[in-house]
């Protein structure tokens, strides 16, 4: 469990090596989280007769849903979902002990500018393979690059709501 932000001392915002890294780790994880929310889904589905709430659109609304509630959930809690408690970063807005719901929404809401992007030219132009997977890291890429010409470091989807991700010192040293 992260400690209030006055219990700990904070080191300068987190470098971008680092949140790329926990980046990646996080995905195995939300990985874990999206396969038990399908899990669900599909039990739900044998039970409920309306062909509509099986459809496609359902499961990708669901599992949005899902999502966004693994993060505002860890990011409220003390703004550290597992792979951010595991390298040490973590999620502030300044002047605020706990990250307000309205925050913790807009920034999963914003941060899906990663790949919002990359969807939409993937479904514009019907790509398969390789080039999808080089469009989304293209898109990973790009917007990974805000932070760098940022004046404070931090991601597009930071500036614009207030929060920053910032390190934290190990509690030994």
């Amino acid at each position: 469990m992260a400690l209030p932000l006055n219990s700990i001392e904070i080191v300068p915002t987190a470098g971008l090596k680092h949140r790329l890294i926990c980046f990646v780790y996080e995905i195995f994880l939300v990985f874990g989280v999206l396969f038990f929310a399908v899990a669900i889904n599909y039990l739900f589905m044998t039970l409920i007769p309306n062909e509509t709430l099986k459809s496609r659109y359902a499961m990708q609304i669901w599992l949005f849903l899902v999502l966004g509630g693994y993060f505002v959930f860890f990011w409220r809690k003390g703004g550290q979902t597992l792979a951010m408690k595991t390298w040490r970063i973590q999620l502030i807005a300044p002047g605020l002990v706990r990250l307000p719901l309205g925050k913790a929404i807009a920034r999963y809401l914003l941060a899906w500018m990663w790949f919002l992007p990359a969807m939409v030219v993937n479904s514009a132009l019907g790509l398969k393979g390789w080039a999808t997977f080089g469009i989304f890291l293209l898109g990973i890429v790009l917007w990974a690059l805000t932070a760098i010409f940022s004046k404070d470091h931090q991601f597009l989807h930071d500036s614009l709501i207030g929060t920053r991700l910032v390190r934290i010192a190990n509690k030994s040293s």
